[in-house]
């Protein structure tokens, strides 16, 4: 307490390291007062997504998402699809309600609004009720705002979406998908804002 002037100390200051300490070897410690954490910690799995799960990679990602979630589904094969990656059903068999349309798509640049009509195409044309749009680049600004009619008819999935989802059944993935994905829960202090 005499190095603190006799106060208490702060869960601030037990769970942050003093700034200029050197470590054995001369380096200095990082100061995590810079660095958030969850931040870093969910760029980083979003690095290990894109390197690992390109394209119809990215589909069997989501598919085991949905699976974990209690879907049944259907992955298209690699190619056309008519407009649907993947079906996905309640019940074991499938028949269950809600029954999905889902589009996946890992490129680089946000979906636009014709990407989205088509969806919706293809919810009628497999007899969906819903559809669920996936695209980790997210979607471009007007098509958010234009989707209100469509409340009841599609919902959108962007890196935020698919991140919460994954971590919600990650425990429940299927052992191939945790191998190429390993992660680990990790519990941290959560500082007061001031």
């Amino acid at each position: 307490m005499r190095l603190n002037n006799w106060q208490p100390e702060t869960i601030t200051a037990i769970v942050t390291p003093s700034t200029g300490t050197q470590t054995p070897d001369g380096s200095n410690v990082v100061d995590t007062d810079t660095i958030d954490l969850e931040e870093a910690g969910l760029d980083q799995i979003a690095r290990v997504i894109e390197a690992k799960f390109k394209q119809h990679a990215f589909t069997r990602l989501i598919e085991g998402i949905l699976k974990a979630q209690g879907y049944t589904t259907y992955r298209s094969p690699e190619g056309a699809d008519g407009g649907a990656d993947i079906l996905a059903g309640s019940g074991p068999f499938g028949f269950g309600s809600p029954r999905l349309c889902v589009e996946v798509k890992s490129e680089a640049n946000p979906i636009d609004r014709p990407s989205v009509d088509k969806l919706m195409g293809a919810v009628t044309k497999f007899g969906a009720q819903e559809g669920l749009f996936v695209s980790w680049s997210g979607f471009k600004p007007n098509v958010q705002k234009e989707l209100a009619a469509s409340f009841f008819r599609v919902r959108l999935w962007s890196q935020t979406e698919i991140l919460d989802a994954l971590f919600e059944v990650y425990d429940r993935l299927d052992e191939e998908l945790k191998a190429e994905l390993p992660l680990k829960r990790i519990w941290t202090v959560a500082i007061p804002e001031d």
